[in-house]
């Protein structure tokens, strides 16, 4: 635990109260804390963070006072979210969805696709394109 981690009136962290990591006022939560009884931070601002990996790492905690209930999953959110799902899980070559999302930054496509020879990769796209 280092010493400028410990600043519970903020003096030193812009007026924000700081804590080093399980030090933190019980009364406070982070957004995932608050995720899991139901509830979101509902626009106030963080009341406290808390410091971890060497001053690394921040996560700001939020008083339970303020939180709101979480939204409720709407249909076009949930259509939204599918789309946004779909774009990650589809090969562009091979216009299969997995149930994972794909390596498209480093891969370009799924793992299979990855590992076929120029030709044969034009010859899926013509494929699947005719389609």
């Amino acid at each position: 635990m280092r010493a400028p981690d410990i600043d519970p009136t903020g003096e030193y962290h812009g007026g924000l109260p700081t804590w080093p990591w399980r030090f933190a006022d019980p009364g406070l939560h982070t957004r995932r804390q608050l995720r899991e009884m139901g509830l979101r931070p509902g626009g106030q601002e963080p009341a406290a963070q808390v410091v971890c990996r060497r001053g690394r790492r921040i996560a700001y905690l939020y008083r339970i006072e303020g939180a709101r209930p979480v939204r409720p999953m709407t249909p076009g959110r949930a259509a939204a979210l599918d789309r946004a799902m779909a774009a990650r899980q589809t090969c562009p070559l091979c216009q299969v969805r997995y149930d994972v999302c794909l390596p498209l930054k480093t891969l370009g496509s799924c793992v299979p696709c990855s590992e076929l020879s120029d030709n044969e990769r034009e010859l899926l796209a013509a494929l699947t394109t005719a389609a």
